[in-house]
């Protein structure tokens, strides 16, 4: 039988940042929280990655405990840390040295291997006009939409 796929996205990152550059990462679990995922159970609102003694670590995210989980379950918000090549961090780290520039996670899914991965991405933040000009492209393509297809 086949598993659903899993695909949990951020809808705020792609508003609130310019994408610059994504990498897929693999995240640090524990038995409990990847039975959660794998019901569809997390959540990436307002979830940010920082580096802490050049690791890289999300915070925020929020993976609810898990129903049977009895006194093994985990802390919906605790900190995760992320792997990555030490070349993708290397590079990520450079990134964040400029202003303006922060790693937001966009995507969390379940690979073919049944292993939870993390799309992170190095993003600028957006200005707020830069958000409303979005807003009208968004509406323009609706709008161009419906016409052809009627």
């Amino acid at each position: 039988m086949k598993q659903p796929s899993i695909n949990i996205r951020n809808k705020r990152a792609t508003f609130d940042y310019e994408l610059v550059d994504t990498y897929t990462a693999g995240i640090v679990l524990t038995g409990t929280e990847i039975k959660s995922i794998r019901a569809g159970k997390a959540s990436l609102v307002d979830t940010f990655c920082i580096f802490i003694k050049n690791e890289l670590w999300v915070k925020n995210m929020h993976i609810t405990e898990y129903f049977y989980g009895s006194y093994n379950n985990h802390t919906a918000r605790r900190d995760r840390k992320l792997l990555l090549s030490k070349k993708e961090l290397e590079k990520l780290q450079r990134g964040m040295k400029d202003p303006g520039f922060t790693i937001v996670p966009t995507r969390l899914f379940i690979n073919e291997k049944g292993l939870a991965k993390l799309v992170i991405a190095l993003a600028k933040g957006k200005k707020q006009y830069d958000k409303r000009e979005a807003l009208k492209e968004k509406d323009d393509r609706r709008d161009m939409a419906r016409l052809f297809k009627r």
